[in-house]
């Protein structure tokens, strides 16, 4: 939209089916969103346009609700899913308080996309090995591409805590500073479209993708979460002594009652399974632990203030909206039932049955197909309408004959 029709108020209106479009492209059919697929208004909030730093003309991005005709949010968009949950607990007195932490890749760009990624050239003409966790040099020639992120990032207001190169190949974290729920859910997405608009100008491309190379740690998107009181600000987690309270034990059953039926809102696409079946720090498990990988639900050391839950299951190619308004429905249903927690897993262990979570696409459609919590949570309209587009996508990548199978399957028997 032009600057002038923007500040004049004139509306911009979508599709609703576009709200369930496949990452493909296609649709589901038109049932999922109304026979008629009319429009749905595209209302900006105030508090969320951003001057694009990285464009060369001046450009303005502006995070908007999707809401119907008549004002009311849609139940096909997120972004509304996250607010509601939001509301209930508002209902209660409650406030969640969450940070997202943001793994991704940084490769050389890639055209051809038969073949594998890799990484950038360095400063003397090689391309990173691995074997650079926690890495200070500058060696692989990205310092010029993080000084603009950084510069970006500032002029977005987009705080950060802490960066580091990760595990992976070429891969890196930046984690943003604890807040409101819908804020955080806000910069994540900014902070993924920051990141990827940055790269091209300086010839790289940066992937999300769950687990883009074999053999190496996957990117996560960790959510960690704790409960405070509406204006006193006193996280429930705590007594006055600084014990962990029976809603903090809570909050970790229902998390435990829901992650298996909630996978596919955090590990949305075939790809995703591969990091969660093949774990490098990335458990498939509702476990969980004080300050222990291995487990899905982490407890990280920390003063008694700082108590939170870790939910180590969202991959980077999560719908940051989505994993978050999941995870702490999740959280405040087992406060409201009153749940139990399992208890707590230390050092290496087994992974009860109960507590396994779904390691592929199929298992976690079947999985969510069969929720009614789901539906209960988040409306028959969206987990329905969901369900259809992610059919499509197991549908489109069954439809395809892999190079492992062409290398390995065709050799005489």
């Amino acid at each position: 939209m032009t600057a002038a029709g923007f500040l004049e108020g004139r509306r911009l209106q979508l599709a609703r089916g576009v709200l369930l479009q496949c990452i493909m492209g296609g649709y589901p059919p038109a049932r999922f969103y109304g026979g008629d697929d009319g429009d749905l208004v595209l209302n900006a909030e105030p508090t969320r346009i951003h001057l694009l730093p990285w464009s060369a003309r001046p450009r303005a991005l502006a995070i908007c609700d999707a809401d119907e005709l008549d004002g009311r949010g849609s139940g096909l968009s997120t972004r509304t899913l996250l607010k509601r949950v939001l509301a209930r607990y508002a209902e209660q007195g409650l406030q969640p308080v969450v940070a997202t932490e943001l793994e991704f890749f940084v490769f050389a760009a890639n055209p051809d996309p038969q073949q594998p990624f890799q990484p950038p050239l360095g400063l003397d003409g090689r391309r990173e090995s691995g074997g650079s966790a926690f890495g200070v040099g500058s060696n692989n020639g990205l310092r010029g591409f993080f000084d603009e992120v950084y510069q970006c990032m500032a002029a977005l207001g987009l705080p950060r805590d802490t960066f580091m190169h990760e595990m992976g190949l070429s891969q890196f974290e930046i984690n943003l500073l604890h807040g409101d729920p819908l804020l955080l859910a806000d910069q994540t997405f900014l902070f993924k479209h920051l990141l990827k608009e940055v790269a091209l100008k300086h010839g790289l491309i940066v992937v999300c993708m769950a687990k883009p190379l074999a053999h190496t740690p996957g990117s996560s998107m960790h959510i960690h979460q704790s409960v405070v009181e509406q204006g006193s600000g006193r996280n429930i987690f705590n007594d006055a002594q600084g014990r962990a309270t029976p809603a903090f034990y809570q909050f970790i059953g229902g998390q435990q009652a829901a992650l298996a039926d909630f996978t596919l809102l955090f590990a949305p696409h075939v790809n995703s399974y591969q990091r969660l079946c093949h774990p490098f720090a990335s458990p498939n498990n509702a476990c969980w632990s004080s300050d222990n990988r291995a487990a899905g639900l982490r407890i990280p050391a920390s003063a008694p203030t700082a108590r939170r839950v870790e939910n180590r299951l969202p991959g980077a190619d999560a719908n940051p909206y989505l994993a978050l308004a999941a995870s702490l429905a999740a959280g405040l249903y087992g406060i409201e039932q009153q749940l139990q927690a399992s208890a707590p897993l230390q050092g290496e262990f087994e992974v009860p049955d109960e507590l396994a979570l779904p390691c592929t696409l199929h298992a976690a459609l079947a999985r969510l197909k069969r929720s009614r919590l789901a539906v209960e949570l988040f409306g028959q309209e969206f987990i329905e309408g969901y369900i259809a587009s992610k059919s499509m996508e197991l549908d489109s990548f069954l439809d395809e004959i892999t190079p492992w199978e062409r290398r390995v399957l065709a050799a005489p028997a």
